[in-house]
């Protein structure tokens, strides 16, 4: 689904990533992992094209999108969830969802409401008049509302309730499963990660370090990379 061969990226002098390559297969849920400010958050604009690499490539099925605008690989169907949710505080739950509409989608589907019924019942409510959960369920619905392939979360679950959390992954785990939607999740908590990826991959110091099947992270690993 997509393969990235040795992509660096800076911010002025300063490295942030360094010649990282790693795969993600069709429908498979792999989590991104590693202390703050090791290029996390980075490497997920990097692949919507919201930060330009410095070098390297990087291919979404089959086909080079290096130097394509976020709106073209949105197009080619990469959604995208970012940190700290981003949702439109002073328009409705309904015009917010709107803002993920093609030409060739007109409507709201109406799945978005059977995986998150509260959005349907707050339709007419401000974003910014939501919770925090809630936020982050109209902020999830919204990149779902433009028909993703891949779907690319950056700690989703950052500051929400144990309810939602477990919605959340449930709803993702449906995704990849039933739908063979392909997803990107940039997570800290151990427990989701364990109940509702596949895969997993740690970062450091801009590099990848360790990756492998969900069932194989250990805790040395754990204690070496993610333990402060």
């Amino acid at each position: 689904m997509i393969v990235a061969d040795k992509i660096s990226v800076s911010y002025g002098n300063v490295e942030v990533l360094n010649d990282m390559s790693f795969k993600i297969n069709q429908g498979s849920v792999l989590a991104v992992m590693g202390r703050n400010g090791v290029g996390k958050t980075t490497l997920m604009k990097t692949l919507m094209g919201l930060i330009p690499k410095k070098s390297g490539t990087l291919h979404f099925k089959d086909v080079s999108i290096c130097s394509e605008a976020p709106y073209n690989r949105a197009r080619r169907g990469i959604g995208y969830v970012p940190q700290g949710r981003h949702i439109f505080p002073r328009l409705t739950v309904e015009e917010n969802l709107k803002t993920g509409l093609s030409k060739s989608r007109k409507s709201i589907p109406e799945e978005v409401f059977h995986f998150f019924p509260v959005l349907k019942e707050m339709s007419q409510r401000f974003g910014g008049d939501l919770s925090g959960g809630q936020q982050q369920q109209l902020a999830i619905a919204r990149a779902l509302v433009t028909d993703p392939e891949l779907l690319i979360l950056d700690e989703p679950t950052e500051g929400i309730q144990p309810n939602i959390i477990q919605k959340i992954g449930e709803v993702l785990q449906y995704l990849s499963q039933e739908k063979k939607m392909t997803i990107v999740i940039v997570e800290q908590y151990l427990d989701f990660i364990r109940e509702f990826t596949d895969e997993f991959m740690i970062v450091n110091r801009g590099q990848r370090v360790a990756g492998g099947k969900t069932e194989t992270l250990s805790h040395e690993l754990i204690e070496s990379y993610l333990h402060v």
